[in-house]
């Protein structure tokens, strides 16, 4: 029991976050999810991004409000503070594929930075299924 509570004393957790930035993009689509912390509440949105004549403009498509908790819930759930660095390189023969990168701001101003191209950390589905969740208003967090 005592080397189980030393390696819980070691996990570390998300106890605060003022946002985090999810950007995915393929061939023919970019989708943008930012999630704000507003206090109690957390304010989350998806955006499509239209490309042309240089702008490419956010367009919201979604918005959801839902419990801060909840979003740091999912946050160690995904076990985001083991992402910072992250650097997935594309599959060899892999001819095409989702590209994503995220940034987060947590704990007080650490920041967390990860990307890839059809490579992904551990849990990365499971963050962007959460966050669809929040966004469908689903009920809880798993």
């Amino acid at each position: 029991m005592l080397r189980l509570n030393k390696e819980k004393a070691k996990e570390k957790k998300i106890g605060s976050f003022s946002v985090l930035t999810l950007r995915l993009s393929g061939m023919r689509f970019a989708t943008e999810y930012e999630i704000v912390s507003e206090g109690p509440n957390a304010e989350c949105s998806r955006y499509a991004i239209r490309f042309g004549d240089h702008t490419d403009p956010r367009i919201l498509e979604m918005r959801a409000v839902c419990d801060t908790l909840r979003v740091l819930e999912l946050m160690d759930r995904c076990k985001l503070l083991s992402w910072d660095g992250f650097c997935g390189a594309h599959p060899k023969g892999v001819l095409d594929g989702t590209m994503f990168s995220l940034s987060a701001v947590v704990n007080d101003h650490q920041k967390i930075r990860a990307s890839g191209s059809q490579n992904f950390p551990k849990h990365f589905r499971e963050l962007t299924d959460g966050i669809e969740e929040i966004l469908q208003g689903g009920a809880g967090s798993k």
